[in-house]
C-alpha cells in the first residue's frame, strides 16, 4: 500500500508540476513578495498531498516558541519532506539552498524565479558576505529565513558537521535564532523512491538570541539543544536523554 501511494504521489508531481512551474518563471517581472506567494498554491497542494496520499502528516511540538516576526531558522534535515512542511510551521519562509538546483528542469528554473538564498555552501568570507547580505534583504522584508546548518540531509541516527553560516547571519542582524528538530527521514527515506507511512514530530525550541554572542556561541547552542531533542523524540535512534 505504501508502495502504491509513494508511486501516485510521484505521477501527481509529474503532472502537475510542470505547468505550474512555468506561470511561475511568468511571475519574475512581479514585486518579490508577488513571486513568492505565487508559489504557495503548489505548495498547500504539495502538503496536502503529502499528508493524505503519502500518509505523512506531522505533530507540532513548542508552537509556543514560534516567532510573530522574522527569525532564523536552524533545522535537522533529514529529507525533502521538511522542505515542504516547514512552509506550514512557519509563515513567509525563503530556504538557503545551493545555487546548482536552479539547473533542475521546471523545480529549479521556479526556485530561481521566486528566488530564495542562493549560497555555494562554502565557509569562504565572500559566501558569507552573500549570505548575510541576501539574508539581511529578506529577514528586513518579514520572511523567515529557514537554514539547514548540517548542509545536507543526515541519516537518522546520525548527524553532520554543524556549520556556521546560519548562526553568523543572526550574529551580523540581530535575528533571533529558532532551532527545530525533526524525524522525517524515518518515514521519507534519502533519495528513497518508497515512503513509509507515519506521523513526523517536528519540534520548535526556544529562540537564541544572538545579543553578545560570537557565531560559534550561538550554533554550539542550536546544535545541543537540536541533538538532545533528537535522542529525546528518537530515542531508538539516537539514544535517550533524560
Amino acid at each position: 500500500m505504501a508502495a502504491l501511494r509513494s508511486l501516485l504521489f510521484m505521477l501527481i508531481l509529474i503532472v502537475a508540476t510542470p505547468p505550474y512551474t512555468l506561470l511561475v518563471i511568468l511571475c519574475r517581472p512581479l514585486p518579490h513578495k508577488m513571486r513568492r506567494h505565487s508559489v504557495v498554491p503548489w505548495v498547500n497542494f504539495v502538503i496536502w498531498l503529502v499528508k493524505h496520499v503519502l500518509g505523512i502528516p506531522y505533530r507540532l511540538l513548542g508552537a509556543e516558541n514560534i516567532p510573530a516576526h522574522s527569525a532564523i531558522v536552524l533545522a535537522k534535515h533529514q529529507s525533502a519532506w521538511e522542505t515542504f512542511m516547514l512552509q506550514e510551521v512557519f509563515r513567509d519562509t525563503v530556504f538557503v539552498w545551493k545555487k546548482e538546483i536552479k539547473y533542475i528542469p521546471f523545480f529549479g528554473w521556479a526556485l530561481a524565479s521566486i528566488p530564495m538564498i542562493e549560497t555555494d555552501r562554502s565557509a569562504t568570507k565572500a559566501a558569507l558576505k552573500s549570505l548575510v547580505d541576501q539574508g539581511r534583504d529578506r529577514l528586513a522584508n518579514g520572511y523567515t529565513v529557514v537554514i539547514f546548518p548540517e548542509g545536507t540531509r543526515s541519516k537518522p541516527g546520525f548527524k553532520n558537521r554543524y556549520k556556521v553560516g546560519g548562526a553568523h547571519l543572526a550574529v551580523e542582524t540581530g535575528a533571533l535564532v529558532v532551532p527545530v528538530a525533526l524525524n522525517s527521514g524515518e518515514f521519507w527515506g534519502r533519495n528513497a523512491l518508497f515512503k513509509k507511512c507515519g506521523t513526523v514530530t517536528v519540534s520548535v525550541g526556544p529562540g537564541i538570541d544572538p545579543a553578545g554572542l560570537s557565531a560559534g556561541e550561538v550554533l554550539a547552542r542550536a546544535e545541543s539543544w537540536i541533538e538532545a531533542e533528537m535522542a529525546r523524540i528518537s530515542p531508538q535512534l539516537y539514544g535517550a536523554t533524560p
